[in-house]
């Protein structure tokens, strides 16, 4: 897969070398040639150019990307550019961080695929593990679902996956349980090791600090917060 990342700020940096770390082709696009020099030996290219200039743009066979990420956020003017050049230049899939509703309207209007509100993705983020600490990561995979990983604590230690009722109380589905396994060390040391089952069977059972990933409806997901929240 063959990816453009234009900005290189801390959001399109990251993205860039989680990219390339994930096997990925990273081609880093930068105006500014320091972020460029920063990048330059992690990700497969990068180069400062500006993405306003179609020729430029043209000579980097920007057409040839399965994917183009435009990660511009404190420049909204130059944000919108990219995206208009990249549909100009018939990039298939433009990716693009918006910062506000104009923002992501304008955006959306001139042809990009997909936003990513980094901002309000992060306020989500952080008012879940203020409001609900024992859930350890939210993904949200389509409107109204998402797939949690939490710790379900004392209310279900030592139950089956069947006893603890989560499906029939709350439509919910247990897709995997890891857990930490008491294990002697090469040198005779007491440690742990963790194991991950991905394909849970009804009669195995929940440990209180096991981490469990479930899936399921946000709604539903809510009532099984508020049930632990009371215990």
């Amino acid at each position: 897969m063959f990816i453009a990342v234009i900005g290189l700020g801390t959001f399109g940096s990251k993205t860039a070398t989680r990219l390339q770390e994930k096997g990925a082709e990273v081609l880093a696009i930068d105006s500014e040639q320091s972020l460029v020099e920063k990048i330059k030996d992690r990700v497969t290219h990068a180069v400062c150019i500006d993405v306003t200039q179609e020729k430029a743009m043209r000579a980097l066979n920007i057409t040839d990307v399965d994917t183009a990420v435009v990660a511009i956020g404190d420049n909204i003017q130059m944000s919108i550019m990219a995206v208009a050049s990249l549909r100009k230049l018939g990039v298939g899939r433009i990716i693009a961080r918006a910062t506000s509703l104009l923002h992501e309207h304008i955006l959306r209007e001139i042809g990009a695929s997909e936003i990513v509100k980094v901002e309000e993705e992060m306020g989500d983020i952080i008012a879940s593990k203020i409001a609900a600490p024992y859930v350890l990561q939210r993904f949200n995979f389509s409107a109204g679902y998402s797939i949690v990983e939490l710790k379900l604590g004392k209310k279900f230690h030592g139950k089956t996956l069947v006893e603890s009722q989560i499906r029939q109380s709350y439509s919910l589905n247990i897709v995997a349980l890891q857990k930490r396994v008491p294990t002697i060390t090469e040198d005779g040391k007491a440690s742990f090791k963790i194991v991950i089952n991905d394909s849970p069977l009804p009669m195995d059972t929940i440990e209180e600090d096991d981490i469990v990933v479930i899936v399921g409806n946000d709604k539903n997901l809510d009532r099984l917060f508020h049930d632990l929240e009371e215990n």
